[in-house]
């Protein structure tokens, strides 16, 4: 809600109060913009809504509200009792208006609030294994995560963005293996790569890489030696090539956190000590069990098996928990559709340690399908295996790479479509939102310095009006897409904002309107609505170009 309807709405609740002596609850008065703006520019359905409780008719209801309103808020032109008993309101324009000099005063802060002020959270997503470059699966949840980050910065949260790198196991060893194996191929060696190891093109590359770094070096030294290399070298050669391909995806981290690390540290043994200590933990069949069942879980899990190694999920318990010692109340993880049942288990581990049920939540990422003329993509054109996001963005651009997996909820299934991304016209949502930024920036170019001014009494037109109350309501569209966890929610708003400005520049004679007064008004909410924007986009991680 905008200012406006926020006020509205509690005058509503104070008229309600003092008429009936009801306490109104949350969500009982509502208001909305009503489709048909002859019907005025707010309208609420609370008088039926008190019929039954006051067995009275509506209209009599209506009546008696509208008197008292029209004495509470002065920023009311008028208000009628319509149908069955709606109340219209039409706000005076003036009073609609002043967002326009609160915008141009704010800026790049126009948007900002403090929904989540003194919340320290933090948010994991991407994790993927530094096996590999990143692929589609990865893409969805990248850019997801960071939008979120953003909203939840501008909205006054304390967000940290964290990648939890996993960089222990089997799939390591697999790495260290068929890079080696490379490697040797390199000098004229047969290869001998595991089943189960890496076989695409990118462990190929970095065997090159090695051989031109360290020539034959690496075949003269005892296997073990050159093993232990290879598995560290590969890892963190793939780690720096997810981080360049994240850099230009534009998705930003704050901390790294590996597995290897929380294993070395002791951090895993220390958990489990604290968990003996509360009585949580049994041992069964020469393993050490979690006593899971007793907080929600549908059976208890094992933490450390027979062999003595440890299950994923116990170095997983460690990094939670050392999430919440670090100082974060509040923890968000991005997990891919696969994972949907592993959420359980980790959310009864964290209730048994005794920390509040609901600490941790967990986020889907539902399947991606890339299509291109109504055919699935399902590989890459260079190298036969999946379309990396270094692909995907050289091909339709980073902005539109970011956007269309932005514009759909997160626990939907998506289908890509690259015709549209690639299209330069108003079917592509992208383009039709940037443009929009790109006409409000050359008109404003032309315009010269804009005039300050105190009044805006002038737009009445309703193409002013629908793109005035609009761009109101930014801060908190901004909110809700915080607390909600919904970055998909800036899309809808980007594209009507888009919808209003090019309505507005339409119908609308800006440097050629009838007196010079007008003119600077236009222009005012012109920039205005190009700020409100670029800050829309800029939570998108989405560029506001200046031309076209």
């Amino acid at each position: 809600m905008n200012v406006i309807e926020n006020k509205l709405v509690e005058s509503l609740k104070e008229v309600v109060k003092e008429l009936y002596q009801i306490e109104p609850e949350e969500g009982f008065v509502m208001v909305e913009v009503p489709k048909d703006s002859s019907k005025g520019n707010y309208a609420t359905n609370v008088a039926m809504r008190l019929t039954k409780m006051l067995r009275r008719n509506p209209r009599e209801i209506g009546q008696e509200i509208k008197d008292e309103m029209l004495k509470k808020m002065p920023e009311i032109e008028g208000i009628e009792v319509a149908g069955p008993g709606f109340i219209n309101f039409d706000i005076k324009k003036d009073a609609l208006a002043d967002v326009i000099n609160l915008i141009l005063e704010k800026g790049d802060d126009y948007g900002r609030n403090e929904a989540g002020k003194g919340t320290n959270i933090l948010v994991e997503y991407v994790s993927a294994n530094p096996t590999g470059p990143l692929h589609l699966g990865h893409a969805r949840g990248a850019v997801w995560g960071d939008s979120l980050c953003r909203l939840l910065l501008f909205s006054g949260y304390n967000c940290l963005r964290e990648y939890y790198i996993n960089d222990a196991g089997h799939q390591i060893d697999m790495l260290g293996i068929s890079l080696m194996e490379r490697y040797r191929e390199l000098f004229g060696k047969t290869p001998n790569l595991p089943d189960d190891g890496y076989h695409g093109p990118d462990v190929i590359e970095i065997a090159k890489e090695i051989k031109e770094e360290y020539g034959d070096k690496w075949l003269n030294v005892p296997e073990e030696e050159a093993y232990k290399f290879f598995r560290n070298d590969g890892k963190r050669r793939e780690l720096d090539r997810i981080k360049r391909d994240l850099n230009y995806y534009r998705c930003q981290f704050d901390s790294w956190i590996s597995e290897q690390a929380i294993r070395d540290t002791g951090m895993i043994e220390k958990t489990i000590d604290k968990m003996t200590e509360m009585g949580l933990v049994y041992e069964a069949e020469d393993a050490l069990w979690l006593k899971t069942t007793e907080y929600g879980d549908d059976k208890d899990r094992v933490l450390r098996k027979s062999d003595g190694s440890y299950t994923y999920f116990t170095p997983d318990i460690a990094n939670h928990l050392d999430k919440v010692n670090r100082g974060y109340e509040k923890l968000v993880d991005l997990w891919g559709a696969d994972h949907h049942g592993y959420i359980p288990r980790m959310q009864a581990a964290l209730t048994a340690l005794g920390l509040p049920k609901g600490t941790l939540s967990v986020d889907i990422i539902q399947m991606v399908r890339l299509v291109e003329n109504g055919v699935e993509v399902k590989m890459s054109k260079r190298t036969g295996n999946a379309v990396t996001i270094r692909e995907l963005c050289d091909d339709i651009g980073v902005d539109s790479a970011r956007y269309f997996f932005l514009a759909k909820a997160l626990d939907t299934h998506l289908d890509f479509d690259l015709g549209v991304a690639r299209k330069q016209t108003n079917e592509n949502p992208v383009f039709y939102a940037q443009y929009a930024h790109a006409r409000s920036s050359k008109v404003l170019k032309n315009a010269g310095e804009l005039e300050k001014l105190d009044h805006y009494d002038q737009l009445t037109e309703n193409q002013e009006i629908d793109l005035i109350k609009h761009i109101s309501s930014f801060p908190d569209v901004v909110a809700d897409a915080a607390v909600t966890r919904a970055p998909n929610k800036i899309c809808n708003y980007v594209q009507k904002l888009a919808q209003f400005i090019h309505s507005f520049y339409a119908s609308c004679k800006i440097l050629t309107a009838e007196t010079e007064s007008l003119k600077q008004q236009r222009l005012a909410l012109l920039k205005a609505s190009a700020i409100t924007m670029k800050n829309a986009l800029n939570l998108l991680g989405v560029e506001a170009p200046e031309e076209m």
